[in-house]
């Protein structure tokens, strides 16, 4: 048990830890941490790499649904009953990920308030992004997607952000997130690079001025 001196829980050595109920895998870029309806029996913790999610459909079209950052839960269906998963989680990058059994995050959620507290915190921005990702499908460009999109992954707004995005980051991949084809994000990304909002250097750099594209009124 991830104790502290004064014998309190320490969410963030329990995540960076092993033990009864979890264990810890690395996987390589492309790797599949589960399949689309596979068993849905453990809750995993990310901590290191980006993760995609997605759900194919019966005619074999990929969808992704949201791309997991490092220090994010995922795969936490399972705690709600669903026993199938409805979509696949696979490695962007090379990723480290925590597994934690089901039952070992019912009895954390039950037994330790500072855990708890951690996956709240996780579930209310999760579903803070969710409502933003509507209203920007329901109302947006798809360049104003996509930029949105690149200051996601670049972790823009947080502490030391942004981050620069990995090159396996594709144009493919990048359609299937902002739900256009890849020709307009590659007109759209040579734009971006031609304005400065964007560089490479073997990996995508975001600079703050693609913000401008958001603030256009224009559509």
């Amino acid at each position: 048990m991830a104790k502290i001196n004064n014998g309190t829980f320490d969410p963030k050595r329990f995540l960076a830890s092993v033990g009864p109920g979890r264990s810890n895998t690395v996987y390589a870029k492309g790797a599949t941490v589960f399949l689309q309806e596979s068993a849905a029996d453990s809750v995993f913790y990310l901590r290191k790499g980006k993760i995609k999610i997605a759900a194919t459909s019966p005619q074999g079209k990929e969808a992704i649904v949201a791309v997991v950052s490092q220090g994010e839960f995922f795969g936490e269906e399972c705690l709600v009953g669903q026993t199938v998963r409805p979509t696949a989680a696979i490695a962007l990058t090379e990723s480290e990920v925590l597994r934690i059994g089901k039952w070992e995050m019912v009895r954390l959620l039950a037994e330790e308030p500072a855990f708890g507290q951690v996956f709240t915190r996780y579930l209310l921005a999760r579903n803070s992004r969710l409502g933003e990702d509507l209203v920007d499908q329901l109302f947006n460009s798809s360049e104003k997607r996509l930029a949105r999109t690149l200051l996601l992954l670049a972790n823009y707004g947080n502490e030391g952000g942004p981050y620069p995005i990995s090159d396996n980051m594709d144009q493919a991949t990048l359609a299937k997130m902002v739900g256009t084809t890849r020709p307009r994000i590659s007109r759209f990304m040579n734009e971006f690079r031609r304005l400065g909002y964007i560089t490479y250097n073997g990996h995508i750099e975001v600079n703050r001025s693609l913000l401008k594209v958001l603030l256009r009124d224009k559509r």
